[in-house]
């Protein structure tokens, strides 16, 4: 490797002692991936690389000996890149051996404008080899710059790929050939679609919780400013628990049973007195925040007259799923102040069964003296 670096150096030396100053002016035509590269080719840039290739082309002219073409060929093959040359008529002359992983085949020397098997587009289209960048930069004496094209190997994966095709001109200006590195790129589209996909889930759960937030708005009645502050705003901390369950888990879930613990935390006290009993479940966005707001909603209302607001109640939250993969949630308050089913509908309750009819669940309550019994129920799979 340190042969190679020095031979480039030899060379761009002897240049700069002799004639060839149109192999300089070709290097400046080079395009910005062997000019500006983020690679690191044994300690230099990728413009040492291509820097050579143009030496080739002056040492060639001024006819130099086989051993600067072994060695020239040498270098190539040990470059990471797939890099290739051809003639002015398009056919293939050299190719190293990247070019070969690169394609998944082995090319011919002879073949025409390109090393690969099958050109697209990248949008699926197919692109002819006599219409590839590398063939309008010969038949238009012109480099060709940000150009993309998909190509596909025998064994029919494809690799997403930068052309960088160069025309190479003798000291007199005619076209002799061309120079062309085939830049993979399919990790950077990759993760372009993996940033557009996560874009669209973005919007679209940010949409889903702006409606959930103004349904709650609409729901949400007070007598006062400030009791309809208080209700708005515990309804908001019990989206944004949901919202930070969600984050922690990468978006692939929120678990039910710390939703349940997570808005019964402020009655740390009566955790003797609090019983949660079913298996963990992960539930989507839309469920966990209908269950999250419903849960909020029935654990202030026992906290103001239910069994939350004596030492003596007691609250059972139970949860099942059946064969047909509904989910029941039961909440089940003892112990506490004698009640009575209300003769209106509270704040609480229109806001619990507005946001469950969203989902098109159903919510059964029972008014039992000893306490409430309130069992929702609705799919899994809701959305």
């Amino acid at each position: 490797m340190r042969g190679s670096t020095c031979l480039i150096n030899q060379m761009f030396a002897s240049r700069a002692r002799g004639r060839n100053d149109c192999a300089f002016e070709e290097l400046h035509e080079l395009p910005p991936p062997f000019r500006n590269s983020r690679l690191d080719l044994f300690g230099h840039s990728d413009e040492a690389a291509v820097g050579e290739i143009v030496a080739r082309h002056a040492i060639l002219r001024n006819g130099a000996g086989k051993e600067s073409e072994r060695r020239f060929r040498d270098l190539l093959q040990a470059l990471p890149a797939a890099i290739y040359t051809t003639d002015a008529e398009g056919r293939i002359t050299f190719f190293n051996r990247a070019c070969i992983d690169f394609a998944g085949r082995t090319p011919k020397i002879g073949e025409m404008w390109c090393v690969t098997w099958k050109l697209y587009l990248p949008d699926g289209t197919p692109l002819p080899h006599d219409e590839c960048p590398m063939a309008i930069a010969l038949k238009e004496n012109r480099p060709v710059r940000d150009a993309e094209a998909v190509a596909e190997r025998p064994d029919g994966s494809r690799i997403c790929f930068m052309p960088y095709p160069t025309p190479l001109r003798d000291e007199g200006g005619r076209l002799v050939g061309a120079v062309n590195m085939l830049v993979d790129i399919t990790a950077r589209k990759q993760i372009e679609q993996r940033m557009m996909l996560l874009t669209s889930e973005v919007d679209h759960r940010s949409n889903n919780l702006l409606a959930v937030i103004q349904a709650m708005l609409r729901l949400t009645k007070a007598d006062t400013a400030k009791e309809f502050q208080a209700a708005f705003q515990g309804r908001l901390s019990a989206l944004a628990n949901v919202q930070r369950l969600f984050s922690a888990s990468r978006w692939t879930g929120a678990s039910l049973r710390t939703i349940v613990e997570e808005e019964l935390r402020p009655y740390a006290s009566a955790d003797e007195r609090i019983s949660i009993i079913g298996d963990d479940i992960r539930l989507p966005a839309a469920l966990a925040q209908a269950i999250a707001v419903a849960v909020h909603e029935l654990a202030t209302n026992a906290a103001k007259y239910g069994s939350l607001s004596t030492p003596s109640g007691r609250l059972e939250i139970r949860w099942e799923t059946g064969t047909d993969a509904p989910l029941m949630l039961r909440w089940s308050e003892s112990g506490g102040p004698r009640i009575k089913e209300p003769t209106r509908k509270g704040f609480g309750v229109g806001a619990v069964d507005g946001v469950i009819g969203t989902l098109r669940g159903r919510v059964t309550r029972r008014w039992r003296p000893e306490g409430l019994v309130c069992e929702l129920s609705f799919s899994v799979t809701a959305a």
